[in-house]
């Protein structure tokens, strides 16, 4: 054995492929939207409690902060909506060819980034 063998992984360092990038980034987007699930309730309840209320909500979803946080959780929607296709598909044998997986892992990167610019322009 080598006897300089490293005690620890340095991940900063490792160069990861796109396909393992897409399903980091598949595994954050679901986290994002599992904890502003409980947000986004809220702000449902709170805009069909009244129309004073719903007015007041309006106007605090006007601010750039707000606008902000909609927009990484959009991302964070259409990431894992478009990676989960692909993941489905793998699942069915389907792309699982390395070639394939990058090409799909492309497509992935691309349409959920111009889901989110193309609905996100409408949010601002």
């Amino acid at each position: 054995m080598n006897e300089k063998r490293p005690k620890h992984l340095a991940l900063r360092h490792i160069k990861f492929p796109l396909p393992a990038i897409v399903s980091g980034l598949h595994r954050v987007s679901g986290l994002l939207l599992f904890l502003s699930l409980p947000l986004l309730l809220w702000l449902l309840q709170h805009s069909l409690r009244s129309i004073e209320t719903f007015t007041e909500l309006g106007g605090i979803l006007q601010h750039p902060v707000s606008k902000l946080f909609l927009t990484g959780v959009l991302w964070a929607f259409m990431h894992h909506f478009c990676a989960g296709i692909r993941f489905l598909a793998i699942d069915l044998d389907y792309g699982v060819k390395l070639a394939q997986a990058r090409a799909s892992s492309k497509w992935v990167m691309v349409v959920s980034l111009m889901l989110t610019v193309l609905m996100g322009v409408r949010l601002w």
